[in-house]
């Protein structure tokens, strides 16, 4: 022990000594103040007329490394005065303190007397309508970015009960309650537009792991976009209907004159910022900003200091601070990015003496250079500039769109790549030696110093790795002394518990072949019709794509293709009888195809509305059987094509099926762990109002019958955005509308057939954002069974009811009180589903719950059919999961629009699938 600390201990001192002899020879150094002597954390301090800057950390202190030569060094940090300082710098690192005062504000007198609207209104709406303009004036630029970030745990709740989990924590990454988790990275960034950002990581650097690479994956999106972290953004087209601004004053510095603008949300919560913007008179582009966000409980910090590179005004140091905590558990971090741009390419038609007016203010000079809608559609951005310099802001606004309309086109015909959601497409490349690099080359990269408590985390680190070093080498030759031959082999063994859960088989090193062995204990359930059931148990041998021999890493590559071949079986206890069931899939490319068979259990429902598990505890503890099951013997086959994230989508299937009826077990008692005395366990046979010809009398089981029925539906999303990349083009998962058609047929008299039936469906379902964290989802859909001269009750239309108080499933599109099988058809349907989310109604009046991520939902389902006498629910539900998706309803049904009864669910806010019965 004694040794391992002495080698840790010689590890820093001759890191300490080599960072000495390596350091940089010249510049400047020093602390950044306030006259009250308090330390201005991350200040940004720029060479003038050079790629050079740096920002301080967060007890003040900067360190610029400069070669000998004369320099113009300034000095901003938001709310301060600007300062400049010239320095002649020799062979030597220079120090100088600078003392910042609190930049005055000047109201003035045209302004102080204005009886209008206040002169905010008018600086941002100059702002918002040139915001695109500063969006896409920048063509593309390079630069070197240091980020540095570092997070610390404050307050562990109950931290006795895991100290063995935090020592060993604390010995293997380094962690440690009150010790900074700190990260560097030093990047050469390429950005193009419209949003290509490509990273090469020089250096990287983590107080966790010594060889963890952490590179900055993304710089902050533009405050010029309509949204930046989820929420609106002050220079939105959008912002005043979320934000009421307030003119703070204005102040010249370098011959420009900046306009401070409060920013306060019109109601605070998730989704909106409050804080101040600085404006650049007549430019209207950001001189700085200061803002603050909240998310699901955690407070967000934004700061930005622009500097004008090559005429345009761009970020050269932005900060993020977060604080907050859940459960207990409570944290804050710091993200700094200091950006040293060069080689910036400026579009040529973004002319800088371009001069907005404000329509409403100015409505005179506005339309005297008001352009018509023709003029900008038939005109290019470069030949409308060129013949004027003024324009309307909502000129502007019009104009911008239209030229990134025509810049799309001309991409087109191009053949370019494009891109209709202009989503970020960041590529990082880690250098070979980013981990690696020494102390004393981090100092000469380092644009920002070390605070002490950074410097003690990375100490730490230091000496935790000597330490686990040391001891490894001391395993590792006991191990030699006593001649060990074990060898690590891939894969775990097979275990006993492995017979219950399952088991994957890899046959052979680099066999493409794969043996899956499916254990029961997953698929066990309890239901009244065959008790207990082990369901699921079987073999899978699955082939993993066709390989070839490559030059890679893995030596192997897929050709797309996959298939597989199994069988599964499925036990009553109950009914002392064994199931089996085969399926064969082959896939390739966007296509599927699945063939199986065997004597199977189904619900009536193909959709399987309650899954196994649930109504395995409803049986057990609450004497409620949901599951209505009948017995088939198939052959089926299904086949899918689909586009990208289901841009189009085609599925068809056909089957062959002996079905028959099952009757819920003579004794039910031993599935009854409760008794309920108003409660009995009802009949295996749904309850149909359809095929009920006595109220008090359920309709008869099922005949035995015989059923070959194909099917074939299709979905398409027509305006899906998407994107062309070396000409390929793939889609979005977005809220487009989606339509789908559906057809079903039963064919009579084939391989001795008894259905005889055509239903068709048509439907369409919908989201889209009213508001900031606001959205409304429909979904709606009508069918009928344009021949119904023999339905069976499975291929009846069903729909998605819910008994249980527990809502799972499509949020939208599943009912809340409805009976699984009560309005099933075998004639004609209308089904509306509307769910709309909301930011702020009722509760949420109240800041508290805006804070916490709280929204609240209102819904309306309605299913129309010949016996449902017009059965509506009207709910409302509070989305209350903090980190998890939660919901809490309270929902009213009614029928012939009268009021029947209210019923509470407890669901979630995440679209649940299950797997068939």
């Amino acid at each position: 022990m004694l040794r391992q600390y002495l080698l840790a201990f010689c590890l820093a001192l001759v890191t300490s000594f080599t960072a000495l002899a390596q350091a940089p020879a010249s510049g400047i150094k020093g602390l950044i103040k306030t006259k009250k002597g308090e330390p201005l954390p991350f200040a940004a301090i720029i060479v003038k007329g050079t790629s050079v800057s740096t920002i301080s950390n967060e007890e003040g202190q900067y360190q610029l490394d400069l070669k000998p030569g004369y320099y113009e060094v300034i000095f901003q940090y938001l709310g301060y005065k600007t300062g400049q300082k010239n320095f002649t710098v020799e062979e030597k690192m220079q120090t100088f303190d600078l003392t910042m005062e609190e930049q005055a504000l000047n109201l003035g007198e045209v302004r102080i007397g204005a009886r209008d609207e206040d002169p905010a209104y008018t600086i941002m709406r100059s702002a918002i309508a040139k915001s695109r303009y500063h969006f896409l004036q920048v063509d593309s630029y390079t630069a070197k970015v240091y980020s540095k970030s570092s997070f610390v745990i404050t307050d562990l709740p109950m931290e006795f009960l895991y100290k063995k989990e935090l020592k060993e924590m604390e010995k293997e990454a380094n962690f440690k309650k009150g010790v900074p988790m700190l990260n560097e990275t030093v990047s050469e960034v390429t950005f193009r537009q419209p949003s290509v950002y490509k990273q090469r990581v020089v250096a990287t650097r983590s107080s966790m792991d010594k060889n963890m690479a952490d590179p900055n994956m993304y710089l902050l999106a533009s405050f010029y976009q309509p949204e930046v972290v989820k929420a609106v953004s002050p220079l939105s087209p959008r912002a005043f209907a979320y934000y009421k601004f307030e003119y703070l004053g204005a102040f010249r510095e370098n011959g420009i004159e900046v306009n401070k603008i409060k920013v306060t949300p019109r109601n605070w919560g998730e989704g909106v910022y409050r804080g101040t913007i600085q404006i650049i008179e007549g430019e209207w582009s950001i001189y700085s900003l200061d803002l603050q966000t909240v998310n699901t409980g955690f407070r967000l910090d934004i700061k930005q200091v622009y500097s004008p590179v090559q005429g345009v005004w761009m970020p050269v140091n932005q900060q993020f601070h977060v604080q907050g905590g859940i459960y207990g558990l409570k944290g804050k971090g710091d993200f700094v990015i200091s950006q040293s741009f060069t080689n910036v390419k400026v579009n040529p038609a973004f002319k800088p003496d371009i001069v907005v007016i404000d329509d409403k203010k100015y409505a005179e000079e506005a339309k005297k250079v008001r352009l018509t809608g023709r003029e900008i559609k038939t005109q290019s951005m470069e030949q409308v500039v060129s013949k004027q310099k003024e324009f309307s802001a909502k000129n502007l606004r019009k104009m911008m769109k239209e030229y990134e309309k025509q810049d799309l086109k001309e991409k087109e015909k191009k053949g370019e790549d494009i891109d209709l959601r202009m989503s970020r497409e960041d590529s990082t490349q880690v250098d070979s030696m980013a981990t690696r690099r020494t102390m004393a080359f981090w100092d000469s990269l380092r644009t920002v110093p070390l605070t002490v408590a950074e410097v003690k985390s990375y100490t730490r680190l230091d000496s935790l790795v000597i330490t686990h070093e040391g001891s490894e080498k001391q395993k590792d030759s006991l191990k030699a002394s006593k001649g060990d031959t074990t060898k690590l082999k891939k894969g775990s063994k097979f275990g006993f518990g492995d017979l219950l859960t399952g088991h994957n088989f890899r046959l052979g090193k680099e066999s493409p072949f794969r043996l899956d062995y499916i254990g029961p204990l997953p698929g066990v359930q309890v239901n009244t019709v065959e008790g207990l059931v082990l369901n699921g148990a079987g073999l899978k041998l699955r082939h993993l794509g066709g390989r070839k021999k490559t030059s890679g890493k893995s030596g192997v590559a897929r050709n797309g293709q996959e298939w597989s071949v199994g069988g599964l079986t499925r036990y009553s206890f109950g009914r002392n009888k064994l199931l089996a069931t085969g399926v064969g899939d082959y896939g390739w490319g966007r296509n599927a195809i699945s063939i199986s068979g065997g004597r199977g259990i189904a619900q009536f429902n193909g959709e399987s509305p309650m899954h196994p598990l649930l109504n395995t505890l409803t049986t057990l503890f609450l004497e409620q059987n949901f599951i209505k099951e009948y017995q088939k013997d198939f052959l089926r086959v299904d086949f899918k094509n689909s586009q990208e994230n289901e841009h189009f989508e085609i599925k068809a299937s056909i089957e062959y099926a002996d079905r028959s009826a099952l009757p819920n077990l003579e004794k039910t008692s031993p599935y009854r762990w409760i008794d309920w005395k108003r409660r009995e366990f009802t009949s295996n046979i749904p309850d149909n109002s359809e095929n009920r010809t006595d109220a008090a009398v359920l309709p008869p089981p099922m005949q035995a019958h015989q059923a070959l029925t194909v099917g074939i539906a299709a979905s398409y999303k027509p305006w899906q955005k998407y994107r062309t990349r070396s000409g390929k083009t793939s889609y979005y998962d977005d809220d487009s509308p989606k339509f789908s058609v559906n057809y079903r047929k039963g064919i009579h008299n084939a391989f001795g057939s008894d259905v005889d039936f055509d239903f068709v469906q048509i439907g369409i379902q919908h989201g889209f954002e009213t508001g900031i964290r606001s959205k409304l989802r429909y979904k709606l859909a009508a069918g009928s069974f344009l021949n119904k001269n023999a339905v069976q009750f499975p291929d009846y239309q069903h729909f998605a009811g819910n008994r249980f108080f527990f809502q799972l499933g499509d949020p939208v599109g599943t009912f809340r009180m409805l009976d699984y099988y009560k309005y099933s058809t075998s004639k004609e349907f209308f089904e509306a589903h509307v769910l709309t989310e909301l930011r702020q109604f009722l509760l949420t009046q109240i800041p508290w719950f805006r804070i916490l991520g709280v929204k609240e939902n209102f819904f309306l389902h309605y299913l129309a059919t010949p016996d449902s006498d017009n059965y509506a629910e009207l709910g409302y539900g509070l989305d209350i999961g903090i980190r998890f998706p939660l919901r809490v309803e309270v929902v009213n049904n009614f029928e012939g629009f009268k009021y029947k009864s209210t019923g509470f669910r407890v669901g979630t806010t995440m679209n649940i699938g299950w797997g068939k019965n």
